[in-house]
């Protein structure tokens, strides 16, 4: 990798200047409606587009474009206008900041600000993690913004000290910045500490402050690495209890819903208890639909939004009818159905199946796994109550 170019050194502030990296790292976050900031909990900003307050899908549609465009270059003012658009074509009402002048600047440049920080934060993390370049400058330094008007007396305690680490030393799991609401700190690659540098954290550097559940000198909520987790399932942060359950989750999965759905529980263990308790017909929540543009390619069907579902009654029909065949296929066992999700978002292939027996569009997802060919066949579910894709069968075939 070449050198770092002025983008990927340009602080927040300077926007304009996008870089790849942060643009990959927003695009391929998912919708998810919140109540409060405090639905979504640290490191799952990662893969959740959020906006307190924002539970209708549409509104969250046009306020990530609005975000989407500021980070690919326009102004807190031209955000601000797209914000102001987007809150009158939906009535949104009752959102914090509202009212007032002072309060709707100060709304628009949180969403803003922070938005373009963890993003820049997460493409340039991703820069500073290119192997060729850590090979050259494995050591991070951190460096406060010296032009705040009001600095945090511990982020400016590690950018005077010059701290730097190694790149994998456990303080960047938690202290990367940014660090808080409106921090500008970063952090820059050198190939060794030079004179004077400090090489290890201060004392206490680990010590959380009971008044925000973070280490002492960061904001509640913000003692994570954006970035670090981009590539984990929405699922891993519900048990993680990163994202709560409800609302955020039960609020997303569909607006119109009355049944209960399991989303917390393991996918193998549910598996092995369906498998067990043949009475039990609760489906299990696997995530979200990721790229609802290939299913629309392939089918015609608007899933933007939909939940991926394992309905207990499949797993029994696989177990009845897909086993060893003779001719490379062997039965799934429940560590197997850990994988569905993936062979549905992130496929090797994917096409149109054979009209369901309920009249349903169907779905064939297949994908490489460890030697072995997973096939996962998906209804598509469409009704007002239950907008989702459901696991219908999986087959595993060895790929030679």
């Amino acid at each position: 990798m070449a050198d770092l170019g002025e983008a990927a050194r340009s602080t927040v502030e300077g926007a304009r200047q996008q870089f790849q990296e942060q643009i990959d790292f927003l695009r391929r976050k998912l919708n998810l409606p919140s109540e409060t900031w405090r639905d979504i909990q640290r490191a799952a900003h990662d893969r959740a587009f959020v906006v307190a307050g924002a539970t209708k899908a549409d509104l969250l549609h046009d306020l990530r474009k609005a975000v989407e465009k500021a980070v690919e270059g326009e102004s807190i003012a031209d955000f601000r206008k797209r914000f102001s658009e987007a809150v009158a074509k939906h009535g949104w009402t009752g959102w914090t900041g509202e009212g007032s002048k002072a309060g709707e600047a100060w709304r628009t440049r949180v969403i803003y600000q922070t938005n373009l920080m963890t993003s820049y934060a997460a493409g340039r993390r991703a820069q500073l993690l290119d192997p060729d370049l850590v090979k050259r400058r494995p050591f991070w330094r951190y460096v406060h913004n010296d032009s705040v008007t009001h600095p945090r007396p511990h982020h400016k305690r590690w950018g005077d000290m010059r701290l730097t680490l190694r790149h994998d030393h456990p303080f960047w799991d938690t202290h990367f910045p940014p660090n808080g609401w409106g921090c500008k700190c970063r952090v820059v690659a050198v190939a060794a500490p030079g004179e004077g540098d400090a090489t290890t954290p201060p004392d206490g550097w680990d010590e959380t402050d009971p008044a925000t559940s973070s280490p002492v000198g960061i904001d509640e909520g913000w003692n994570y690495a954006p970035g670090a987790r981009a590539d984990d399932d929405l699922r891993s942060f519900v048990q993680d209890k990163l994202i709560e359950y409800p609302p955020a989750i039960s609020t997303a999965l569909s607006r119109d819903v009355n049944r209960y759905i399991n989303a917390e529980q393991l996918v193998p263990d549910f598996v092995r208890e369906v498998l067990q308790d043949r009475q039990r017909s609760d489906p299990l929540w696997l995530g979200f639909v990721e790229r609802p543009d290939w299913i629309a390619e392939v089918t015609g069907a608007d899933t933007r939004g939909y939940t991926l579902l394992l309905p207990a009654e499949a797993p029994r029909h696989v177990q009845s009818s897909h086993g060893f065949d003779g001719a490379g296929q062997r039965p799934a066992t429940p560590e197997d159905f850990a994988q569905v999700e993936a062979v549905f978002n992130d496929p090797d292939q994917m096409r149109a199946g054979a009209t369901s027996r309920h009249g349903n569009a169907t779905l064939v997802a297949t994908k490489a796994i460890n030697g072995e060919v997973f096939r996962a066949v998906w209804e598509v579910l469409q009704g007002r109550r239950n907008r989702s894709l459901s696991l219908t069968s999986l087959v595993i075939k060895t790929s030679k």
